[in-house]
């Protein structure tokens, strides 16, 4: 025991016997048993990582993370106590379970709480091959950063200031274990490496960025590229006029356009359906979308960004529709929604995995030259969105495009509508699909929006 103490206070999970970790956890479950709990839960997580930020070919920041943490839930019948430490020493974890029993004695019960369900959980699992470990110094990282801010500010005299360079890698390591008998456990990585430029021209300023995020380092974009990247979308944006006040086709780029997706699952989320605060409220089997869309959700895609072999329940996670023929075929549910809902879990505890919304096969350019004349948003900012209302407002940065090509840049205007009406009204999905997150989408073409300016 305390070699293993030793090994976890060092913080890579590369140190670690994961066999004694595994036994750690089950014996904390055992502890929670014998204390007199009905049932328990129990995750261990580590992170090891570093991340580098270099600003005008100066280094500003280097970060070694070494994280770790452990969480009980304990129940009682039906009420529920939860504690965490990350402080891995037997006393530590003893403490930690007799604190999450106290607390569950103090809870009022709630009929829905509990493990899940025994047969929904993954006893088997795959290895999705997440785990790519980066072994490189803390002076290659910074090279790296610089080689990407150095490629943007090269790239044309107007681009005259940086907000930084950066590179990260985490390697993560977890455990989920219940007294179900369930215990899983799993490696992953994350590489990314990005920059941010600023482009000037007279007075007048504009900034945007790109970035590379991939499992293994060797997929990422060259720095070069991603530098190259950001000087050109920054250029773009210089001359930037307002717009008049008009209702007119949108395409949002498919980086904005994860945001729309992303209101889509919080508002069929199992937690915004039993509190009756979704403007999808009770939206089940009834039309969405138009008819040609589907989206559905692949987790056990391998390498990818999204990917995970079971939910944070330890629930199987499978391939699955949320959305057919335009139609919502399931609500996002972890165990708790489920039972509020008297239905299934989706496996979606903690979120969807690689959630892909089908495209059209039309590229961004054919997605504009199907606009005609429009606007297309590459930036929104603000929070103007209400999951409850769907009523969708916010500031928006772009261009004007007419006969389908880009005419000049726009900005501060504000987008305004509601997402009901923006689903139903979705024409186009592009073939542009972006996946650096676990939402995957195209560029989206949007029938007509309100678009307001001063």
């Amino acid at each position: 025991m305390s070699q293993l103490i030793k090994q976890a206070r060092s913080g890579d999970p590369a140190d670690f016997n994961t066999d004694e970790l595994k036994n750690i956890v089950e014996t904390m479950l055992g502890e929670a048993r014998l204390k007199g709990a009905s049932s328990a839960e129990a995750g261990l997580n580590i992170e090891t990582g570093l991340s580098v930020t270099v600003r005008m070919g100066e280094v500003e920041t280097v970060e070694h993370n070494r994280d770790r943490s452990f969480g009980l839930t304990v129940y009682f019948g039906k009420r529920k106590g939860s504690a965490s430490t990350t402080d891995f020493s037997r006393q530590a974890i003893t403490d930690t379970v007799q604190a999450a029993c106290d607390i569950a004695r103090y809870t009022e019960e709630d009929e829905y709480a509990g493990l899940a369900d025994k047969d929904r959980l993954a006893m088997t699992y795959p290895d999705l091959n997440l785990d790519h470990s980066w072994e490189l110094s803390t002076e290659h990282a910074i090279e790296i950063a610089r080689q990407c801010e150095d490629s943007a500010l090269s790239f044309d005299k107007q681009i005259s200031n940086s907000e930084g360079g950066y590179l990260t890698t985490h390697k993560d390591y977890r455990i989920y274990a219940n007294s179900h008998g369930l215990c899983g456990h799993y490696f992953s990585t994350r590489h990314s490496t990005g920059c941010t430029v600023i482009a000037s021209k007279s007075e007048r300023m504009e900034r945007d960025y790109w970035y590379s995020i991939s499992r293994k380092h060797e997929h990422l974009d060259a720095p070069e590229d991603i530098g190259k990247m950001a000087a050109q979308r920054a250029l773009q944006r210089l001359g930037a006029v307002r717009t008049k006040t008009q209702r007119v086709p949108v395409v949002f780029q498919a980086e904005v356009a994860r945001g729309l997706l992303g209101h889509f699952v919080r508002a069929v989320s199992g937690g915004a359906q039993y509190r009756e605060a979704s403007f999808l409220l009770g939206k089940l089997n009834e039309s969405v979308f138009p008819e040609r869309i589907r989206i559905d959700e692949r987790p056990h895609i391998k390498q990818a960004i999204g990917s995970a072999p079971f939910d944070s329940e330890g629930v199987v996670n499978t391939e699955h529709d949320i959305v057919t023929d335009g139609i919502l075929q399931s609500y996002v549910l972890d165990s708790y929604a489920a039972r509020r809902l008297a239905t299934q879990t989706t496996g979606n505890a903690g979120g969807v995995h690689n959630l892909f919304i089908q495209h059209d096969g039309k590229d961004l350019a054919g997605l504009l030259k199907e606009m005609g004349t429009g606007i297309l948003v590459t930036e929104v900012m603000g929070q103007g969105v209400n999951i409850v209302t769907g009523d969708y407002s916010r500031g928006g940065t772009g261009f004007w495009v007419e006969n389908g090509e880009i005419q000049y840049p726009i900005e501060e205007f504000t987008l305004a509508g509601n997402l009901a009406d923006i689903y139903r009204n979705l024409a186009l999905v592009g073939n542009d699909v972006d996946t650096r997150s676990s939402l995957c989408t195209g560029s989206w073409l949007i029938n007509e929006m309100m678009i307001a300016s001063s």
